[in-house]
């Protein structure tokens, strides 16, 4: 275990996300799939930031901070047939998606040797700013209809961790995480692991690589609309660290 360990890098991420909202001008409800409807792209750097500094030998803090900022618009133009007439429709979608998340966790390191595993209690800040909007004109007449959210939550978090020291340059290891809260205008869950290696060709700078998996599911209610959220996010990730 290092004394003050920073992680800068960033992660590659696989998107799969979803956000299901209902209306209040139309009153219509359903589900738009960002990377299948929209045509966002599915892959994403996401800069993530970690500090972990210990006090005493088996005790200490651990911070962990990302955001996820993503922006999309698309435009149709059809011919479709009605009633035998061809009729010109047209139509325009956009969707903007911010996500911010950070964690802060007081964690308690056992064992001791090349092996040891820790767990830790905090709390976690999430941010959803997001919004759906389209506009759709057929036959001259023309219909404009969204949803949109901004607000935010703090839950409790809990970590797990096992970290492995093949000798002074090369480690291993295994982080956990999950948020969950019930009630409240911002609930749901967020799960998150990775498993990762850490090399250090100097004493006190060296590199991380991980594979990580996030699992984001949040519901908001409002006395106008619902908007939720679902996101997936893996893929490689790589870190710039240091160590004192």
């Amino acid at each position: 275990m290092d004394n003050i360990s920073l992680w800068v890098g960033g992660y590659y991420t696989n998107n799969d996300t979803t956000i299901g909202a209902k209306t209040g001008v139309l009153n219509t409800s359903g589900d738009v799939n960002l990377e299948d409807d929209l045509d966002f792209k599915k892959h994403k750097t996401v800069p993530r930031v970690r500090l972990d500094f210990l006090i005493g030998e088996h005790q200490g803090f651990t911070f962990d901070y990302y955001q996820v900022d993503r922006s999309h618009s698309k435009s149709l133009s059809e011919q479709i047939n009605f009633l035998g007439n061809p009729i010109q429709a047209d139509a325009y979608v956009k969707g903007d998606l911010k996500f911010t998340f950070g964690s802060a966790a007081y964690k308690w390191w056992f064992g001791t040797g090349n092996d040891v595993f820790g767990v830790g209690l905090g709390a976690a800040y999430y941010k959803v700013e997001a919004s759906i909007y389209g506009t759709a004109s057929a036959a001259g007449q023309t219909v404009s209809d969204g949803a949109s959210t901004n607000t935010n939550a703090w839950a409790p978090n809990l970590q797990l961790g096992w970290r492995h020291a093949f000798n002074d340059q090369w480690r291993m290891y295994v982080n956990a995480s999950g948020v969950k809260k019930n009630g409240g205008s911002l609930n749901g869950h967020i799960w998150d692991a990775a498993v990762g290696v850490e090399w250090f060709p100097w004493q006190n700078v060296g590199f991380g690589a991980e594979y990580a998996y996030t699992r984001i599911k949040l519901n908001q209610d409002k006395s106008r609309y619902d908007l939720n959220l679902d996101m997936k996010l893996h893929g490689p990730a790589a870190y710039v660290r240091f160590r004192f």
